[in-house]
C-alpha cells in the first residue's frame, strides 16, 4: 500500500466497490448477518458501523446521507426504526466479523459479518 491509500481496493473500480459496499450493508441491515470474504467483511464493516452512526443521529441530513447508501425505503425505515434504537447507548462496536475458514473450491478465506445483539 502507498502513502495516502486507505483500504482495501479489492480488484474494483470505484464505482463497483461502492455498489458492493451498498449491496452488503443493505443485506446486513435485512439478514442482520451474512457470509462474505474477510477482505470484504472488514471493509464492509467500516461502512455499516457508518451508516448506524448516521442512523443515531436520524435527522434529514443524516436520513438524506442514508439514503445514498441503503437506497432501499423499506430497509433505511428498518434501520432508523428497530436497528438503530437497540445501540442509543453504545459508542461504537455495532458489528462483529467472526472467522469461519476457508470457502470451498478455492480455499478463499471466508467470515460472518453481524450486528452486535
Amino acid at each position: 500500500m502507498t502513502l495516502g491509500q486507505r483500504g482495501r481496493r479489492l480488484n474494483r473500480d470505484s464505482g463497483a466497490r461502492m455498489a458492493l459496499f451498498r449491496g452488503l450493508v443493505t443485506a446486513l441491515i435485512v439478514r442482520e448477518r451474512i457470509a462474505t470474504t474477510e477482505a470484504k467483511a472488514k471493509e464492509a464493516k467500516k461502512v455499516a458501523d457508518r451508516v448506524i452512526d448516521l442512523a443515531l443521529r436520524s435527522d434529514l441530513h443524516a436520513r438524506r446521507q442514508l439514503s445514498t447508501i441503503v437506497p432501499d425505503r423499506t430497509v433505511l425505515r428498518r434501520l432508523v426504526g428497530t436497528i438503530a434504537p437497540r445501540y442509543q447507548k453504545g459508542r461504537g462496536g455495532y458489528t462483529r466479523i467472526i472467522r469461519t475458514g476457508p470457502r470451498r473450491g478455492d480455499a478463499a478465506p471466508m467470515a460472518l459479518l453481524e450486528l452486535v445483539k
